[in-house]
């Protein structure tokens, strides 16, 4: 059992339930503007920098127009297809009781991120939010969890990282943090499991049990 002084979430399929709603985002301008519909494995092929970025891969011309049509759709269709997995509020509220630090470090770009912490009502829990727009080296680069390491003036060995992908794992061990894998929407749940995280969860009420006991 660790005891942590720090706690960092990432956000797509670890606190939110956003998957689908972020393939059916790039599939609605890639149909729209390149003619072509993605699987969800190519979209996440593409996954690691911002979406901003992964835009400009889909197709180089009209980006102001493509930019605006994915976040439009994203924003306009978030509360019908993305939701906060039921019970993951309490761990940020558990964190929190307790005056610990409790931070984000995800891929997804500022806007998305704004978006979904604002649709959720959750950004007052976290700080900071790093996202793929705040790093210069994306995911699975660690730099993200260093900005909150020295944030906070944190020792790495006591701030757990929550993720849900291979990238998180990598991004973790590199910035000598302990990393928890959350499995219950992972789409890429075998690859996780064979890089042997440090911990890993199957729900929800399991992470928040390890937390209760970790956290000082």
């Amino acid at each position: 059992m660790l005891e942590l002084s720090g706690v960092i979430f990432d956000v797509d399929g670890t606190i939110t339930a956003t998957n689908q709603l972020i393939f059916d985002s790039f599939n609605f301008v890639s149909e729209k503007y390149a003619g072509k519909t993605l699987s969800d494995q190519e979209i996440i092929a593409l996954f690691g920098p911002p979406e901003d970025v992964v835009l400009k891969k889909l197709t180089d011309e009209n980006f102001e127009m493509v930019q605006k049509d994915y976040y439009n759709f994203y924003r306009t269709n978030h509360k019908k297809m993305a939701s906060l997995y039921p019970g993951i509020e309490d761990c940020f509220k558990l964190v929190k009781s307790l005056k610990l630090p409790l931070g984000i470090f995800t891929g997804k770009g500022k806007l998305s991120t704004k978006i979904s912490l604002e649709e959720l009502n959750i950004s007052h829990y976290f700080e900071p939010i790093v996202t793929g727009d705040d790093v210069t080296n994306h995911k699975p680069s660690g730099d993200g969890i260093l900005k909150f390491l020295e944030y906070h003036e944190l020792s790495p060995k006591k701030v757990l990282m929550i993720g849900d992908s291979t990238q998180d794992v990598i991004a973790a061990r590199e910035a000598g943090v302990n990393i928890a894998a959350v499995l219950w929407d992972s789409y890429g749940k075998a690859d996780v499991e064979a890089m042997e995280p440090d911990f890993s969860f199957y729900s929800v009420n399991d992470l928040y049990l390890f937390l209760k006991k970790s956290l000082k």
